[in-house]
């Protein structure tokens, strides 16, 4: 047996946490987002947004969206832009850390898409709509995720 998830997910739910730091690459990111699950036939209804002040809160907003079990996937998007001191390093793995201890103790797909760039410039070209947006590259995997874990369960209930 083979299972793989789909590119369409009518009726799944699914929460979008994204950081307000770097705030309209986020909105570029979260635009993104939205058009992939907008595609994906998703209705608006089932999505919920969250919004943080930045990407080292996403992890726990992320947390908690896939504890309450009303998802069937969390996208996090958001972005760090390197600077002169180490803090791009430690925030950059905090939030990767964090966001993957997320999905593996809660058994939900968490996709990720925060950007870790190291100019401006390379965030806006990674944030800017399209198919190279970063955040609808994240919606997408969520949208398989979610989906593959759907058809999981209905094997698993046959």
């Amino acid at each position: 047996m083979e299972l793989q998830g789909s590119r369409t997910a009518p009726g799944c739910r699914f929460a979008i946490v994204v950081s307000h730091f770097h705030e309209e690459i986020g909105e570029g990111l979260l635009r993104g987002a939205r058009q992939a699950l907008s595609d994906a036939q998703v209705s608006d209804g089932d999505i919920t947004v969250l919004h943080v002040p930045g990407a080292f809160e996403i992890p726990v907003a992320a947390l908690q969206a896939a504890r309450t079990r009303n998802f069937d996937a969390v996208i996090c998007i958001g972005c760090l832009i390197k600077g002169d001191t180490m803090h791009f390093e430690y925030i950059a793995t905090a939030a990767c850390s964090g966001i993957a201890e997320a999905a593996l103790s809660t058994g939900v797909p968490i996709a990720l898409g925060v950007l870790t760039a190291l100019t401006e410039e390379q965030a806006r070209e990674r944030a800017a709509d399209g198919p190279g947006n970063k955040g609808r590259e994240a919606a997408l995997a969520a949208i398989e995720m979610a989906t593959l874990f759907r058809r999981m369960q209905k094997e698993r209930a046959e």
